[in-house]
């Protein structure tokens, strides 16, 4: 088997790592242009061109690949190199570009997804953050043959995962990439051995993973207590929970919920209801209450709640009307 990858973040290196240990043939890598990042907004490689780089395997980074989009000139070119590249199958993983029909017919066994959820539930760009946020208790990897359609093509390998109470986006993503290398090399091997026979999506249970937006991640303490607890940890690494005192930024990395903590109606969710050694920082929410665990102040580092109490708001001080700006 002759592969081509595409794919850009950790999540795709970890699958690309994976095949190139299983001694598969990597013809070429495609992954996102160089992007400008970090506090000197320095351009930096993607996690798959690093390793790409580091093993000798052609890159290309084209800004698009559809002909009839913005960098038509660019797509043709990057049309023009997958014929000219000799290979069996395109192996996709988190790219970030919509791979348009033409591309998808170009390799002669079609092109594998590597998807972050048991198909078709939470098809879309945060398959992981959804999944923790709705309170799933299983997700998993689908390699799924790709189609036109968003995440919609016949699945070819599914295994899942357990999602424990204490994962955020960040530990999850770790076990499912690992699993995700796991499979895509299975499928491979099994690819070369004979034809493989998709399995089509159910129509019932499909669910879309919406990209998360740092507007999402302001804590809206008029929400239960456990919806806020599993969207701060759904929002680690990125953007990361957030609530604020006087106009600073306050982020939330690690809370839990304290039930029957207030069922005074007269009690304005927002409200903090304790600052202090024994009890901690807990918020009124709209059921339950919030105890903080770890924080951030803006500019800072993450830090135990307990060593915030100096900084903390104090009881009696509303929190809730100052959640809209960001």
């Amino acid at each position: 088997m002759k592969v081509i990858f595409a794919g850009t973040p950790e999540f795709a290196a970890v699958a690309l790592r994976a095949i190139h240990a299983a001694g598969i043939e990597i013809a070429l890598v495609l992954t996102q242009p160089d992007r400008a990042a970090g506090r000197g907004m320095q351009l930096q490689q993607s996690a798959v061109k690093q390793f790409a780089a580091q093993h000798g395997v052609a890159v290309a980074q084209p800004a698009s690949l559809r002909l009839d989009g913005k960098f038509p000139d660019i797509a043709q070119a990057a049309h023009a190199l997958l014929r000219a590249t000799p290979h069996d199958v395109m192996v996709v993983a988190a790219y970030g570009l919509i791979l348009p029909r033409s591309v998808l017919e170009i390799a002669p066994r079609g092109c594998l997804n590597i998807h972050a959820s048991l198909l078709p539930r939470w098809r879309g760009a945060a398959p992981i953050h959804r999944a923790i946020e709705a309170g799933d208790h299983t997700t998993g990897i689908t390699i799924m043959q790709m189609d036109e359609g968003l995440d919609t093509g016949p699945m070819l390998e599914r295994d899942s995962v357990a999602i424990s109470p204490d994962d955020t986006t960040a530990t999850l993503h770790d076990r499912l990439a690992k699993l995700g290398g796991e499979l895509i090399v299975r499928t491979l091997q099994t690819m070369a051995a004979r034809e493989l026979v998709g399995t089509p999506q159910p129509q019932a249970g499909a669910v879309y993973a919406a990209k998360v937006s740092k507007l999402e991640a302001a804590l809206d303490f008029s929400q239960p207590a456990e919806v806020l607890e599993r969207r701060i940890r759904a929002f680690d690494p990125a953007p990361g929970a957030f609530f604020q005192i006087n106009g600073q930024i306050v982020k939330v990395w690690r809370a839990e919920c304290v039930a029957g903590a207030t069922e005074n109606p007269r009690v304005a969710v927002g409200t903090v209801l304790t600052a202090d050694s024994i009890n901690g920082v807990t918020i009124a929410c709209g059921a339950g209450a919030l105890r903080l665990l770890e924080v951030q102040k803006a500019g800072g580092k993450r830090q135990p709640a307990a060593s915030w109490l100096a900084h903390a708001p104090a009881v009696g001080t509303l929190l809730a009307a100052q959640m809209a700006s960001h």
